[in-house]
């Protein structure tokens, strides 16, 4: 099977010629030669937040639609219309409605689009149990020995689940399928929306080889200008390169760079790694109300989630506060960086942040959560230039030191003031 229609599930044993269904008439045909072997996928909602939004309000359906805060906060999703002016993910909220001033802004509902992708994953489930989600609306998936049980390859049984979420939701996703992880998230990116892609084995280091550095994970702008100006502008030039030299500049991550470049990913779909969150809370032995007193227990619950994170290999954008009254009731408030964190530091810095507004009444617990983890390798890698990555650097080496000389070998300074 060489090519599949997406709207009628015809299939050839070769690409047709025209690339349009004899069956139905629809232009909407996946062909490639590797079609029937490849099994890793990518799914990635479209737009979700803000699909959701426009799914239950059909009057914003033809309008720009962000997904966030006020505007002081920042752009949680952004529609395809608000896109067209340049509207993005983790953009502060005045810039875009400075590109965008007739976008319809919109609270974030968590609650029902975490329902939705209960929907969603659990449609997919269906088709493997290796699932690997890596937020509320995207998931890796290897469909590997599934071919007899769900009646075809991988290909087949993707674009019928690719149909029926639309169906069934209202909503639509597109997939990327190749041959590992890597290549199948950048396989999902090249036709959205409702897109199906294919990067095979085969085609893999040609079809990068012209692409800029930030499109391998974990190549942010900041780590992206630091290769360019190492003279690494495409993934060919990095292909190319001696893995020593790169081992020598980057470290272990120089290593995995030159992989990459090559179209090799060697992580495996791992559904233990199924986290949407993790957190951290303690509750009181009495009530606190001063800023120093619940300071110092943030930063005491920061500390221990952030080396959690980075054990588990994971990073989020977004941080999240729980505090509970005194009258039992709880207040959450969540903040989206810029960058994902893993760090103590950058941990702490966005949750006092949203303790501030909440000061001056007494408290009998608080917590920090990172909401929507990620791989930290497929998170932006800033080198050295950004703060984070110089926390990062040095809270990994006290990881060490504690590991080997025990927890109270190092101790912080704001920890030294409880």
């Amino acid at each position: 099977m060489k090519a599949i229609c997406m709207e009628c599930f015809w299939t050839a044993p070769e690409r047709p010629s025209p690339l349009r269904c004899p069956a139905c008439g629809s232009p909407r045909v996946v062909a490639h030669d590797e079609l029937d072997t490849l099994a890793i996928a990518h799914m990635d909602c479209d737009a979700f937040y803000a699909s959701v939004e426009k799914r239950d309000r059909p009057e914003l359906r033809d309008k720009p639609v962000i997904v966030g805060g006020g505007r002081r906060g920042v752009v949680t999703t952004a529609c395809y219309i608000a896109r067209l002016y340049g509207v993005g993910s983790a953009q502060p909220m005045f810039k875009a409605l400075k590109a965008c001033p007739d976008a319809v802004v919109v609270k974030p509902d968590f609650a029902k689009y975490s329902a939705e992708s209960r929907r969603i994953l659990g449609a997919l489930g269906r088709l493997t149990p290796l699932i690997q989600p890596l937020s509320l609306d995207e998931a890796w998936a290897d469909l590997s020995g599934t071919e007899r049980l769900n009646g075809g390859p991988a290909a087949l049984q993707l674009i019928r689940f690719q149909k029926h979420i639309e169906q069934e939701t209202g909503l639509t996703v597109s997939i990327g399928l190749a041959p590992n992880r890597f290549l199948a998230k950048v396989a999902s990116e090249l036709d959205k929306p409702r897109g199906f892609s294919v990067i095979g084995a085969a085609e893999a280091k040609g079809f990068l080889a012209p692409k800029a550095v930030t499109i391998l994970p974990g190549v942010g702008p900041v780590f992206g200008k630091a290769l360019r100006s190492d003279g690494f502008d495409t993934v060919g030039d990095l292909a190319r390169a001696d893995p020593k030299d790169l081992v020598r500049r980057y470290g272990e991550w120089g290593l995995r760079l030159w992989d990459l470049a090559h179209g090799r990913d060697g992580r495996a779909v791992d559904p233990d790694h199924d986290r949407r969150g993790m957190s951290a809370e303690t509750t009181f032995n009495e009530d606190l109300t001063e800023q120093t007193a619940l300071e110092a227990e943030l930063w005491r619950l920061c500390e221990k989630l952030a080396a959690k994170a980075r054990r588990s290999g994971l990073a989020s954008r977004t941080v999240q506060l729980k505090l509970r009254r005194t009258d039992f009731r709880i207040v959450t408030r969540r903040q989206t960086l810029a960058e994902p964190v893993q760090t103590a530091r950058g941990l702490f810095a966005a949750a006092a942040g949203l303790l501030k507004p909440e000061l001056g009444r007494p408290y009998r617990l608080i917590g920090v959560g990172m909401m929507d983890v990620m791989d930290a390798e497929d998170a932006p890698f800033s080198l050295f230039e950004s703060e984070e990555a110089r926390a990062l650097k040095t809270e990994t080496a006290i990881d060490a030191l504690r590991a080997r000389f025990g927890d109270a070998a190092v101790v912080s300074g704001r920890a030294l003031k409880r």
